[in-house]
């Protein structure tokens, strides 16, 4: 950005004066001045404009893979009005979202709100910024701003015919006072919006220009490997830094909390080979005899405690279950899961003793500055987080910045000195925040006729909140453990069943969990889903049909419903050997439903050839975009449904790299059709919601092949050789 210094100094200067030196390498604009030394070109904190016509516009949301960048970088452009082929974006820090008392508002990237919570004011952003523009230039014409129109960042003075460029009166509208209302564009005129336009960060991707925070480097920078207990609740109880002292490289043995201990060296595999030759001797405290089983013990006892906190109830479920002609139970099960994002949790931290910042992949900078300013014991106003794209996230790098915490750790023991930490995969594998563990007992009451007339889903296991924020717990009960099981709201249940419960009863063992890709959703679809599906079986009747009766009331689950059954041909028969599962659920904000197509050997081999897709966001921001992640949602979902488990022995999770932890292969991975259906009057989220019925539509197809009911995922477990 071609900018005032009194815009870009601030940062480079106070690292040279604390370190020598300046970095090799673009940072976002600098920390932000006040008004007297504003950048002229600056229109407002969204929109920047160059000579050159350029359009700059910041995004404080995280991009991962998602499209988030793209997708608001369209709102902000519609309003505009500019020429999307010279948009190009920037990270602000939340340094600098602090200084301008949160202009950008919220950084957080999690729970699929990326565009759903922040389309209104960025999209005001981007009119605020126009209307300010034609003013400028009206100004200069001395003319009404209503005689002037808009296309591609050239105004025209409609009357006389005359026109001047963005470019052009930027500065002028720089120092315009801002109108207090703009109106927004009605989503049916949308000509940037609304379209499946190509990603803008694409490009650099694929010719390798991309930076991501593992590839930062500086001058004089040095390099960190950590080691933290591998045992959940140990500590460390004494190293011998003499052992590696004098190994090649080697800078500094630093520990790290009680926990950890880490090797600083002129660079990472120098680190890590003298952290691997260093003797460490833990404490493994109290978890060290710890076991997968010994947890689903303490699960199964909660299926049937009698304090439970309730999330959804209607009618008497216990009364409807006792008066049932027939009454279906089952008990389903789903297990820790790791993140595994491609690139590892990594950060370079640089402390002067009056500064700290710090460059990282993070889901929420403001996090991780708060993170920052704690680690290294300074005022927040005293630190700052520049925030590079992130090499996968899924909520890893979200609420949780233990990686920060450690590199600023680190670097406080070298001031001065800018050292970038890397954790290896093992460390990455081992200290994840997990994908929480949970059990369901499942009790359903049918009528004479096959109707459901009650529903008992009782939830045993652990609470995310509790483990992270629990001071969010609302008279001890953890709300989001209910997401896609609730009376309202953005993950609505979508059966009207006249007696019904649902009820929690936490179980929280010390495995540290995480918000994981579609969080609760995930578990609670295939409980629901392949329930519904057991239902309907003993019931006599179609999955489908079942489920459409149980539906009036929630016609946006059933029109989602409806389009796959349709696209799948779900009332003709399928090909030879292949049997179809269906599911539906909505989550985020958004109704999803898939049909799976399956086909299972004799001898259990199970193949997945498609999976039709639907999706109803209310706004679709971008078509192609919502499709790429509707395929990456089942590419993850799964992942996770056939692979992902992790299991505790001894108190640490046995799977440490991706030879125990697969993701899916390309060979396995079935065709995707999408159905984008915005309903509109509504933004719901795109990231997370369709990884939900992945699992189940699978599960119900496996039974319709097999007759086996599989209540446990990952499917590398089981057996499915025909019944």
């Amino acid at each position: 950005m071609n900018a005032q210094v009194s815009r870009r100094a601030f940062l480079a200067g106070s690292a040279a004066a604390a370190g020598g030196f300046t970095f090799g390498f673009h940072i976002p604009f600098a920390e932000a001045a006040g008004p007297a030394e504003a950048n002229a070109l600056e229109i407002n904190a969204w929109v920047v404009v160059k000579p050159d016509e350029t359009v700059v516009i910041r995004i404080a949301r995280s991009e991962m893979g998602q499209g988030t960048l793209t997708g608001l970088a369209q709102l902000v452009a519609e309003e505009l009005e500019c020429d999307w082929a010279r948009v190009t974006t920037e990270y602000p820090t939340p340094g600098q979202n602090l200084a301008r008392k949160r202009v950008w508002g919220n950084f957080s990237t999690g729970g699929s709100r990326g565009i759903r919570e922040s389309h209104d004011y960025v999209r005001k952003g981007g009119a605020t910024a126009r209307v300010m523009l034609v003013q400028a230039a009206a100004d200069g014409w001395q003319v009404p701003a209503s005689d002037c129109r808009v296309s591609k960042g050239v105004i025209t003075h409609v009357p006389s015919g005359r026109t001047t460029t963005y470019g052009a009166v930027a500065g002028a509208a720089g120092e315009l006072t801002p109108p207090t209302e703009v109106p927004l564009k009605d989503p049916k005129d949308w000509t940037i919006a609304g379209k499946p336009l190509k990603r803008l960060d694409t490009a650099d991707k694929l010719n390798g220009k991309q930076l991501y925070g593992i590839d930062l480097t500086m001058p004089g920078m040095l390099n960190a490997a950590i080691r933290d207990c591998p045992v959940f609740g140990g500590t460390v109880k004494r190293f011998d830094a003499a052992a590696v002292q004098g190994m090649p490289g080697v800078k500094k043995v630093v520990p790290v909390g009680d926990s950890a201990v880490a090797v600083v060296a002129d660079t990472w595999w120098r680190a890590k080979t003298a952290l691997d030759a260093l003797p460490i001797e833990w404490d493994e405290g109290p978890n060290a005899r710890l076991s997968s089983a010994d947890v689903a013990e303490t699960l199964r006892a909660g299926l049937d405690a009698r304090e439970a906190f309730v999330g959804n109830q209607a009618g008497d479920a216990a009364a409807a279950i006792k008066g049932a002609a027939k009454v279906v139970e089952a008990v389903y099960a789903y297990p820790h899961q790791n993140h595994a994002t491609m690139e590892p949790m990594n950060a370079v931290a640089l402390f002067t003793g009056d500064r700290c910042e710090v460059w990282t992949p993070t889901q929420n900078g403001e996090a991780a500055l708060a993170a920052a300013s704690e680690a290294a014991g300074l005022p927040a106003a005293q630190c700052d987080v520049h925030k590079v794209h992130l090499g996968g996230g899924f909520g890893r790098r979200g609420a949780v910045h233990d990686w920060v915490r450690q590199a600023v750790a680190i670097a406080k023991a070298m001031p001065g000195t800018p050292v970038k930490l890397i954790w290896s995969r093992e460390e990455d594998m081992l200290h994840g925040r997990f994908h929480p563990v949970t059990q369901a007992k499942m009790t359903g009451a049918l009528d004479a006729q096959g109707n459901l007339v009650g529903l008992h889903m009782r939830i045993s296991g652990q609470s995310i909140v509790a483990g992270i924020f629990p001071q969010n717990l609302q008279n001890g009960k953890d709300n989001a453990t209910f997401q896609g099981l609730l009376a309202s709201g953005d993950g609505t249940f979508g059966y009207g069943v006249p007696n019904l419960l649902i009820d929690h009863a936490m179980r929280n063992p010390p495995v540290p969990p995480g918000f994981w890709r579609g969080v609760n959703h995930n578990q609670n679809a295939i409980y629901v889903e392949c329930f519904m599906d057991e239902l309907a079986h003993a019931a006599g009747q179609d999955p489908l049909e079942f489920r459409r009766k149980l539906m009036a009331n929630h016609p946006k689950h059933l029109a989602v419903l409806n389009a796959v059954a349709e696209k799948a041909g779900w009332g003709a028969p399928p090909p030879p050997g292949v049997f179809r599962g269906i599911a539906q659920h909505m989550g985020f904000g958004s109704y999803v439903a898939a049909v799976a197509e399956v086909s299972v050997s004799p001898d259990g081999k199970l193949k997945i050839h498609r999976i039709v897709a639907a999706t109803d966001p209310g706004h679709a921001v971008n078509p192609q975009q919502i499709a790429a992640q509707v395929e990456g949602s089942f590419a993850y979902g799964l992942s996770a449904c056939l692979y992902g488990e992790c299991t505790l022995k001894n108190g640490r999770m046995e799977q440490e790299n991706f030879d125990s932890y697969p993701p899916l292969r390309m060979s396995e991975m079935p065709a995707v059709e999408t159905i984008v259906m915005p309903s509109g009057g509504f933004w719901g989220g795109v990231g997370e919601p369709t990884i939900s019925v992945a699992a189940p539509a699978v599960l119900n197809a496996i039974f319709a092949a097999t007759g086996k009911r599989i209540r446990s995922v990952p499917l590398k477990n089981a057996d499915l050789r025909h019944a």
